[in-house]
């Protein structure tokens, strides 16, 4: 009887003994154990460098943007303020491309990678990271902190002389870059869905490097949590705070939802070609195009500022406090600045991420909240709903990895009850991006 009883286990799941066993080899394998408890270990000084580089980019943009302006008279920064920080950022981040190993990190418009950098280009990448990001350039951090973590943990374990196998070098470098990440995003989970999206792995792959990811920004997120208690330091938040409950969610949410997720990846398209565009002119004269580049991107918030009498800052820089400013008071913004914001941050986004260093993440998000409250007053539409769709919508087609933008946004939402329209959102985003034809002349 317990034989027959068995036998039915055994067939019942098809394919799965085979799969549960190949999983197992892979765990058995020699050294993924080891590297999974090196993983642990590697994610408290990757998280602390992390911490520090966030809180120095984090402190030194406040003091151009804010501290510096306000000691010469200015309550904002007056339009021109971008040109000349701009061109310092374009200037010193050309010489980096030029002179240093690794060319300061990888263009932005190249998308995210999860591949960790050779230690010996990480003064390249951290020098174009603190140029590009404080002095006004239309990119988030999350890009350096991947090879600042992905480096770091290369580095220790050449250190400590663990193994080199190709396979603990990807599980090391996918581990440092989640540690890294998760400082920023403030959450272990969604840094480790976003590193096994990019990694791209699959099947038993895919539990092998999530392990690893999970593990150590797991550890990474107490000891930098622990530390900001401690220093009293920021990195920013992406908590927001929406002036209003979250609504219950109707058929005309829903419906809005779809056409606005087509609109902002329909807007969003053209946007990242030009970035693929301005990469391979960039590449044809590096020092030069990236200052050209650089400047073009600063006339941007500048024509901005002059045009709309606001500050140049919303659409320089990353967009992430303007993100938690424009949903904490989303009435401060008329028609006609949202409007323009859409259209100049979105060129200086292209023209940074084909010259620059940093992420793609940020500026998509603002682009994406911006659209959804420009069409919020929409009959049966709501603020959150918009917003939520919007940001949804803008992540999945910048970043084409849409589980991670649905739980990128469930994060900034800080709940579940917009779930339904941000994972529509996303979705349909993400198809319509795959579908629109593909700019080949780029390179």
């Amino acid at each position: 009887m317990a034989e027959t009883d068995a036998r039915p286990e055994e067939s019942d799941s098809g394919e799965q003994p085979l799969e549960a066993d190949r999983l197992r080899d892979l765990l058995l394998a020699p050294g993924y154990l080891q590297a999974l408890a090196f993983s642990a270990l590697v994610g408290v000084p990757v998280s602390l460098v992390a911490f520090w580089f966030l809180a120095g980019l984090h402190k030194l943009e406040h003091l151009v943007w804010a501290d510096l302006p306000h000691e010469l008279g200015w309550d904002t920064p007056p339009w021109w303020w971008p040109l000349p920080l701009l061109l310092v950022a374009g200037v010193v981040v050309g010489l980096v491309a030029v002179r240093l190993p690794g060319g300061g990190g990888q263009v932005p418009a190249s998308g995210l990678h999860a591949g960790g950098a050779a230690p010996v280009t990480l003064p390249g990448v951290l020098i174009a990271a603190t140029a590009s990001l404080p002095l006004g350039a239309v990119l988030g951090p999350e890009a350096p902190l991947i090879a600042l973590g992905g480096g770091l943990a290369l580095l220790f374990r050449g250190l400590v002389r663990g193994p080199a196998t190709p396979k603990t070098t990807m599980l090391l470098a996918a581990a440092g870059a989640a540690a890294a990440i998760a400082a920023i995003f403030g959450n272990p989970l969604v840094a480790a869905v976003l590193l096994m999206e990019v990694a791209g792995a699959g099947g038993p792959q895919l539990f092998a490097v999530m392990l690893p990811a999970l593990l150590s920004s797991g550890v990474g997120a107490l000891v930098f949590t622990g530390f900001g208690h401690w220093t009293g330091l920021e990195t920013g938040s992406l908590s927001l705070r929406l002036p209003m409950p979250f609504p219950r969610l109707d058929a005309g949410d829903v419906l809005w939802t779809i056409a606005l997720a087509l609109a902002v990846a329909v807007f969003l398209h053209p946007v990242l070609t030009a970035a693929r565009r301005v990469a391979a002119f960039v590449s044809a004269g590096v020092l030069g195009r990236t200052v050209l580049c650089a400047v073009a991107a600063a006339a941007c918030a500048a024509l901005y500022a002059l045009i709309t009498g606001r500050t140049p800052a919303d659409v320089a820089l990353s967009g992430q406090a303007t993100l938690g400013r424009l949903a904490a008071d989303p009435q401060a913004w008329g028609v006609g600045a949202l409007v323009a914001v859409l259209l100049f941050k979105g060129v200086a986004y292209a023209l940074c991420l084909g010259s620059l260093r940093g992420g793609l993440v940020f500026p998509a998000l603002f682009l994406g909240a911006a659209a959804g409250v420009l069409v919020a007053p929409l009959p049966g539409l709501g603020l959150a709903p918009a917003m939520a769709a919007g940001m949804a919508a803008a992540s999945a087609a910048t970043l084409r990895l849409p589980v991670s933008s649905v739980a990128l946004v469930a994060l900034l939402l800080g709940g579940v009850a917009m779930m339904p329209v941000v994972i529509l959102a996303a979705v349909i985003a993400f198809v319509t991006t795959e579908l629109l034809p593909r700019d080949t002349s780029s390179g």
